[in-house]
């Protein structure tokens, strides 16, 4: 995935420039910190208030209507999460996590906006991509991989499973464990220009299935789900948001460009390993 903004870091502040933002991306990571700041202090940064040269716009949207837009924010202790995660570190990244998911209010939560990358847009694309993409020539377990999940993106039940009502949660949409820093006692999270509604299971799935866990062989990722306590119905779901996300990246690394690879030599068979894990297959 391409990066989507530019950061400049000072003593005290960071300034985050948006690259992309045709789906709000900078409001709502405004709104996130915003909101994380009122409801959940210290778990993500403090949102900050530039003063505009224009006296009719309001303190801390200058810079939202800027082209490109941009977002001030205080600047968090702490080293990205990166390696094999101590057990303490496991431990600070499920609190962090679960701060996140439950920090907003029900009727502030259920006002916002679905997280970007909602699990039905996500198998939707994935069905067009498997679709129109040839079977991957050369490692026959990366062919085999493309096979069994083309077969289970067709599911038509896979509608009924992503489109269902679980209890909302405020989603970080991004499991980058970039995203989450370690100061030594605590994981706190940077990074919401996808956030909004979601449910727990897809979060889960989105933290544990994303491929910077799995290329650095970084996080446990029983003992994190051990920490959750989930219905029946959501182990369900999370099987099927696991799966989902799994595909996900198994189609962005076999669509990177041969010649600017994004990921180590590897990685597609890796995956595809991944996938028929999870698939049964």
């Amino acid at each position: 995935m391409a990066n989507t903004h530019a950061v400049e870091v000072g003593s005290a502040t960071v300034v985050k420039r948006y690259r992309r933002w045709a789906q709000g991306e900078h409001r709502r990571e405004w709104r996130a910190l915003t909101l994380l700041a009122e409801h959940a202090p210290g778990l993500a940064p403090v949102p900050g208030f530039p003063q505009p040269t224009d006296p009719d716009r309001p303190p801390g949207r200058a810079d939202l209507e800027a082209d490109p837009p941009s977002v001030t924010m205080t600047r968090l202790e702490g080293v990205p999460l990166a390696g094999r995660l101590t057990g303490a570190q496991v431990g600070g990244l499920a609190e962090a996590v679960a701060g996140v998911q439950t920090a907003i209010p029900g009727p502030v939560l259920r006002a916002l906006p679905f997280r970007l990358l909602h699990p039905l847009v996500v198998l939707r694309r994935l069905r067009a991509w498997c679709a129109r993409r040839p079977s991957p020539d050369g490692d026959p377990l990366v062919a085999r991989a493309f096979g069994a999940v083309t077969d289970w993106a067709g599911r038509p039940r896979l509608d009924e499973v992503f489109s269902a009502e679980f209890t909302p949660v405020f989603g970080l949409g991004d499991g980058n464990l970039a995203n989450y820093l370690w100061d030594g006692a605590r994981v706190r999270i940077v990074d919401f220009e996808y956030s909004g509604l979601s449910d727990r299971a897809y979060e889960l799935a989105e933290v544990v299935e994303h491929i910077s866990v799995w290329v650095g062989d970084g996080l446990d990722a029983p003992a994190f789900l051990s920490r959750f306590e989930l219905t029946p119905a959501e182990t369900a779901r999370l099987r099927e948001c696991r799966r989902l996300l799994a595909l996900y990246w198994f189609g962005s690394v076999l669509s990177e460009d041969p010649e600017r690879p994004r990921n180590p030599p590897g990685t597609a068979a890796r995956q595809a390993g991944r996938l028929l894990a999870l698939l049964g297959a």
